[in-house]
């Protein structure tokens, strides 16, 4: 699930210049989407690159002369400000005579969007109704309830975007891990760049998989001769826990730490990982993977931690060398406790390329048998990148 951030940024935000305050911020910290009214969708276009919903029909304060270029379509229209969403309208008794549902169903995309506040029972009904029809469904609970989260969450599915209202980071992780599943997204509204800042992080993290790392015997390591060696220079600093994860075998890769350790013969180069030869696997940030030979820049491959914990990094150059290498041989026990599988793949002879073991970081110069090496290891094979359940033959 890919989790977005909204930023809310209404009149009831203050004027325009206090709106415009608040989603400069955003931007900065970025945030995925900006809900306005619709008279300001012109002027967020010309603020920066994000996607906008506007209210329907709102928004009655000052309004600027605009250039009549600018782009005032909102990638969505919201319906329930100032109608039965947000309480202006009382809720009719047979919801086949909402105003607001009737706009959403409409076959013209007058509205893709609802925007419910949960006062009461009738309003999650209410909210569960829109949701029917709606591509996007925004509720906002009294005092940041979870309760009408839950509820919502278990009836709707994934009927639609369930994107719920909060005001602070750990609000926002909250929603995110309601019912295990979450919401698909959050609106934040506050005009702390801090808080709008971690809140990005929140669904950074929320997005990323947790992969479960084992330890594999060193059985080999030989050398081998040249190798045309691919370093990955990301834009993004790695911390002494990170590094990639690349391997000859899709099944088996080994945990490679990027280079954030000075040595005595060069400075440390805290955004690169040294991942191996051409032909070597790494694990996109997807999830999939991709060799080595393939990255360019403008890709995305994944981080990550020797918990297991991941992240999406950027590639902002990769740089492929002739070079001298090792060939590195493991063995690791499978699922069945009873069988043992090889695993290999080619790294660099240097000093600066390190692997994680169970006593930390080594260098590869320093391997030996015997050593246990950080590895993450799965049964079956890829096709073009992807995991399949098949019998796929690798050596």
């Amino acid at each position: 699930m890919t989790r977005s951030v909204w930023l809310k940024a209404d009149n009831t935000v203050g004027s325009w210049e206090e709106r415009k305050h608040r989603i400069t911020a955003g931007l900065e910290a970025g945030v995925d989407w900006v809900l306005v009214d619709e008279t300001d969708v012109g002027r967020v276009r010309e603020l920066g690159s994000v996607k906008v919903a506007a209210f329907k029909d709102a928004g009655e304060d000052e309004v600027d002369i605009v250039d009549a270029s600018m782009d005032m379509e909102p990638d969505i229209f919201v319906v329930g400000k100032h109608g039965e969403g947000d309480g202006t309208v009382d809720l009719p008794s047979d919801f086949s005579g909402s105003a607001d549902l009737t706009t959403l169903r409409r076959k013209d995309d007058r509205a893709q969007g609802s925007y419910v506040r949960i006062f009461d029972e009738d309003y999650e009904e209410f909210a569960e109704a829109a949701a029917r029809d709606a591509e996007y469904t925004i509720v906002a609970t009294e005092d940041w309830d979870v309760i009408p989260l839950e509820n919502l969450i278990a009836r709707v599915g994934t009927k639609t975007n369930l994107v719920a209202g909060v005001d602070s980071a750990e609000a926002a992780a909250t929603a995110f891990e309601t019912l295990e599943r979450g919401v698909d997204d959050v609106l934040l509204d506050t005009d702390d760049p801090d808080e709008m800042k971690n809140t990005v992080e929140v669904r950074d993290r929320s997005d990323q998989e947790t992969l479960e790392l084992s330890f594999a015997e060193i059985t080999q390591v030989e050398e081998t001769g040249l190798a045309d060696r691919v370093c990955i220079d990301t834009g993004s600093l790695l911390d002494d826990d990170e590094g990639m994860l690349v391997g000859s075998l899709s099944r088996g890769l080994f945990f490679v730490h990027g280079e954030t350790a000075d040595s005595p013969y060069v400075a440390s180069r805290p955004f690169r990982v040294n991942a191996g030869a051409v032909h070597a696997y790494v694990r996109t940030a997807e999830g999939e993977t991709k060799y080595l030979a393939e990255l360019q820049s403008g890709d995305r491959v994944q981080v990550v931690d020797v918990t297991g914990h991941t992240r999406k990094s950027l590639v902002g150059r990769v740089k492929i060398e002739r070079r001298p290498m090792f060939r590195v041989q493991a063995e690791v026990t499978t699922d069945d406790d009873d069988e043992v599988d090889v695993i290999e793949t080619l790294l660099q002879n240097a000093e600066t390329v390190k692997v994680s073991t169970k006593g930390g970081r080594k260098a590869v110069t320093d391997l030996e048998a015997g050593d246990e090496v950080r590895v993450y290891y799965e049964e079956g094979g890829r096709h073009f990148g992807e995991k399949v359940e098949e019998s796929i033959i690798e050596k």
